[in-house]
């Protein structure tokens, strides 16, 4: 007798039911926070959906099983009937790496599905003289430090992105021109691909300053596709290079190629100095990190935005007038980007947060004096949220978005 074939469901019928646990999943998320009481029952999950109650129950029940929801205990009984069980999202199970390879330093990180951070590693220092391949190979082996102290709390790690400086390419994996890694086209994905750590982990690339806008932008439950209408902002994130992030209606603005946010590179005096870029008076020369740190007497120190603001504290009038110099040079390009683009705010964010005391000053008078709406509203500038870790934040986030889009990927 011949084997039975098993049943398959239709592609319909599965592509439907994909659907459904993304659709749930997303209304779990955007629900959650550390607010119990502000988590969905399946009855509220099948009021809001359309669903049918057993359909919901049903799907509730495969996400559960697949560690991407919890069930919390149920309220305390206030009258009639048995309190409804709450569901949120599961810390438990899922993981995303994101790496952010600097300059002058690499940063990985391990986030779960809620967002929260499970692993931090870091490393102060990168050889910009070194071959890409050695050096991508020293932020690969960082990456495996955090997905070791992952892999040890239990966490399923789906998926990295690297959050790199310059001109990336994310659809083909390369980073086609990084000045100041001195580094054109090179093959990220391929040379990461190679690192025997990471075998087998799908992989992503991506611009850091964009990056560090999705950080900011994003929380489990906020799509990356322009559903928080109404939020505008510049993120202007900056180490020895400076770079910015925008988004706009909600939506990161990413440009024809993806190559938009070069924030540095806008000119700010035809007649200024030289930039790494070739170019003359570009915003990099003056409020870069190494053109600050030269300007207030501390090329060489190490230690970078922590000496500056050391110095600064200290009221030492070199780094005061580095700082003053390169707020000016700031409010000047980024007065430009908010005519063009008439964003909300202006978010500091890198290494321009924790020197935010000093530049916000001067950063403010150049706006209030050339962007035209200051007449009528003017431009605040705030710290971002995620503070120096945002594109290594936002690497992660990106990973874990994919899987809130698409959960039954993990089902198997």
């Amino acid at each position: 007798m011949p084997p039975v074939e098993p049943v398959r469901e239709p592609a319909r019928q599965r592509d439907l039911r994909d659907r459904n646990l993304a659709t749930l999943l997303a209304r779990v998320a955007a629900a959650g926070g550390a607010d119990d009481d502000a988590a969905p029952s399946r009855a509220a999950l099948a009021a809001a959906t359309g669903l049918a109650r057993g359909t919901v129950s049903a799907l509730v029940d495969v996400l559960l099983a697949a560690g991407l929801l919890e069930e919390l205990p149920p309220p305390p009984r206030t009258g009639a009937g048995r309190p409804a069980n709450g569901l949120r999202l599961s810390g438990g199970r899922v993981a995303a790496l994101g790496v952010e390879l600097g300059a002058s330093h690499v940063v990985a990180c391990v986030r779960d599905l809620t967002g929260a951070v499970r692993a931090r590693v870091a490393r102060g220092s990168v050889d910009r003289t070194g071959a890409p391949e050695r050096v991508l190979a020293a932020s690969a082996e960082l990456a495996g430090a955090a997905l070791a102290q992952a892999r040890a709390q239990g966490l399923e790690v789906v998926g990295g992105a690297w959050a790199l400086p310059g001109l990336v390419d994310s659809a083909a994996g390369r980073l086609r021109l990084a000045p100041n890694l001195g580094w054109r086209d090179v093959d990220v994905l391929a040379l990461l691909g190679a690192h025997p750590g990471l075998a087998g982990l799908p992989l992503a690339v991506d611009n850091e300053a964009a990056l560090a806008a999705v950080a900011e932008l994003w929380h489990p439950g906020d799509a990356l596709d322009g559903s928080l209408g109404g939020t505008s902002f510049v993120l202007v994130t900056g180490e020895v290079g400076i770079g910015a992030g925008v988004v706009l209606d909600g939506r990161p603005l990413r440009g024809e190629r993806g190559w938009s946010g070069e924030l540095g590179h806008v000119t700010v005096d035809p007649a200024g100095p030289r930039c790494g870029c070739g170019a003359r008076g570009c915003l990099e020369a003056y409020a870069g990190q190494e053109a600050l740190l030269r300007r207030a007497g501390l090329a060489g120190d190490g230690t970078g935005a922590d000496a500056l603001r050391r110095a600064a504290e200290a009221g030492a009038p070199a780094a005061l007038g580095a700082l003053e110099e390169a707020g000016r040079a700031l409010g000047v390009a980024l007065a430009g980007a908010v005519n063009l683009l008439d964003v909300d705010a202006v978010v500091l964010g890198g290494t321009c947060a924790p020197l935010a005391p000093w530049l916000a000053a001067p950063l403010e008078r150049e706006l209030g004096e050339r962007v035209l709406r200051a007449r009528l509203l003017g431009v605040p500038v705030r710290v971002s949220t995620t503070g120096a870790d945002a594109a290594v934040m936002g690497a992660a986030a990106l990973v874990l978005q994919r899987v809130l889009d698409a959960p039954a990927a993990l089902l198997g």
